[in-house]
C-alpha cells in the first residue's frame, strides 16, 4: 500500500505541474547545487504529505459508504430432489453348475475316446468306451438261458391255464424265468457303466486320460466338460444386508480383466447364515452369449440395496459438526437483487453415502440454496454474496 501511495503521489505531482514548472526538478539537478537540490526535495516531500492526508480522508469516507467491503464471496447450489440408488459393493467369482470332471464307473482299459478337446457334445452322447472284461460274452450266454427259461415258463403257463400239471412246476418255471431276466439286467447295467456319456450338453475342455490307459472307477479323471451358457456369480453378503439384498435386485457386474460391464439381477439368496463369517450366499445370473466369461473369473458387484425417488444429495465436504455431534450446513436466506443474503446454520440428519455425496433425510427444504465454496469459513447470520449459483452440487 505504501508503494502504491508513493506512485500515486508522484503521478499527481507531475500532472499538477504546469508547462513552466515541468523542468523544475531537472533544472535543480542540472544546477549541481546541493542546497538547491535539497530545497526542491523538501518541497516535494511537503506536497506528498498533503496528498497523503487527503487520500486518508477519502479512504475513511469510502469505508463508511461501502457496505459490501466485508461481505465474503461464496458459491451456492440449489437442493433439488433426485433419484438416489445406493449400491453395496462386493466381490465374487464366476462359476457354473455345468462344469464337471468326468470319472469312470468301471475298472478296466480305456479302449476308445470318441471326442476331441474343444468339441461340442450333446447330453447323453457317447464320449469313451472301457473294455468290459468279457461281460459281453457273459451277457450273450445269459441271454440264451433267459430265452430258454422264457420258453419253458410260457409252456408251463399254458398247461397251468388248462389245469394240466402241478402248481409247483408252474411256479418253478416262473421263478427261473424271472431270475434269468434279472441276471441279464444286471449284466446290461454293468456293461452300460463301460460306456462314458456326456452328463449335459457342453464343450470338452480337456482330455485328461489317453486311450489305452487303465482306469479306476470313481478315481481316474477322464476328461473335463463345461457349458458356458448357464453362468452365474456367487458372492458372500454380510448378514446385516439380509433385508435389503433380495431376489430380483439390480446388479452391475464389472469384469476388470475383460473391461466389460453388464447389468443383471440377483437370482437366488441362501436361506442359511454362515456362522463362521456371518454371511449368506447370493447368486447373480450372468448372460454369456459371447462366451467370453469364464469360470473362476473375478468380478466386482454393485448391488442396489436402497432407492429413494426424491432424495436430496449434497457433498460431504460442506458438512460440519458442532460440539454436540450434530451435523450442520449453511443455507442462504433473504437473498436480495444483488445476490446477497444471510448465511443461516441448519442442523441436518443424513442417511446413506455414495461416493462424495450423502443423502439428507431432515433439515433441508426443496430448492434451498446451500453454501458450497466458503461453507467452512462463514458464520451464522453473516451477510454473504453468492458468486456462482450451481445446480450441480458435485461440479
Amino acid at each position: 500500500m505504501k508503494y502504491i501511495l508513493t506512485i500515486l503521489t508522484l503521478s499527481i505531482l507531475l500532472t499538477s505541474c504546469g508547462d513552466g514548472k515541468k523542468n523544475t526538478v531537472e533544472k535543480a539537478l542540472e544546477s549541481n547545487d546541493l542546497e538547491t537540490i535539497r530545497k526542491k526535495r523538501a518541497e516535494l516531500v511537503d506536497q506528498q504529505q498533503v496528498l497523503h492526508d487527503k487520500i486518508m480522508l477519502l479512504d475513511e469516507k469510502i469505508s463508511v459508504l461501502d457496505t459490501t467491503k466485508n461481505v465474503p464471496l461464496v458459491t451456492a447450489f440449489k437442493a433439488t430432489p433426485e433419484e438416489f440408488n445406493h449400491v453395496l459393493e462386493l466381490q465374487g467369482n464366476v462359476t457354473t453348475k455345468d462344469l464337471m470332471v468326468i470319472t469312470p464307473e468301471y475298472n478296466g482299459i480305456l479302449t476308445n475316446v470318441y471326442v476331441k478337446e474343444g468339441q461340442w457334445v450333446s447330453k447323453g452322447q457317447t464320449l469313451a468306451k472301457i473294455d468290459d472284461g468279457g461281460l459281453s460274452q457273459q451277457l450273450a450266454q445269459q441271454q440264451i438261458q433267459k430265452d430258454l427259461a422264457q420258453t419253458t415258463f410260457e409252456r408251463q403257463k399254458r398247461l397251468w391255464d388248462q389245469k394240466i400239471g402241478s402248481e409247483i412246476q408252474f411256479l418253478q418255471a416262473k421263478s427261473n424265468y424271472e431270475g434269468q431276466v434279472e441276471a441279464v439286467n444286471q449284466i446290461q447295467q454293468q456293461i452300460s457303466k463301460t460306456i462314458v456319456k456326456a452328463p449335459f450338453s457342453g464343450k470338452i475342455d480337456a482330455i485328461i486320460t489317453e486311450q489305452g490307459s487303465v482306469v479306476v472307477a470313481g478315481q481316474t479323471q477322464l476328461m473335463q466338460i463345461v457349458n458356458l451358457d448357464n453362468m452365474y456369480i456367487e458372492t458372500e453378503v454380510p448378514e446385516r444386508h439380509l433385508n435389503t439384498i433380495t431376489v430380483g435386485k439390480n446388479v452391475e457386474v464389472i469384469f476388470p480383466i475383460l473391461g466389460k460391464t453388464i447389468n443383471t439381477k440377483v437370482r437366488q439368496i441362501s436361506n442359511v447364515i454362515n456362522p463362521s463369517n456371518r454371511t449368506f450366499k447370493a447368486e447373480i445370473a450372468i448372460p454369456n452369449k459371447e462366451r467370453d466369461i469364464k469360470p473362476n473369473l473375478t468380478a466386482r458387484l454393485k448391488i442396489n440395496d436402497y432407492t429413494n425417488k426424491e432424495a436430496i444429495l449434497i457433498p460431504q465436504s460442506i458438512i460440519s459438526e458442532n460440539a454436540e455431534g450434530e451435523q450442520y450446513v449453511y443455507v442462504v436466506k433473504d437473498k436480495n437483487d444483488r445476490n446477497q443474503g444471510t448465511a443461516t446454520r441448519v442442523i441436518i440428519k443424513t442417511g446413506r453415502t455414495q461416493g462424495d455425496l450423502i443423502e439428507v433425510l431432515e433439515g433441508i427444504e426443496n430448492s434451498a440454496e446451500l453454501i458450497q465454496e466458503g461453507a467452512r469459513s462463514v458464520k451464522d447470520g453473516q451477510t454473504v454474496e453468492i458468486l456462482i449459483l450451481d445446480n450441480q452440487q458435485n461440479d
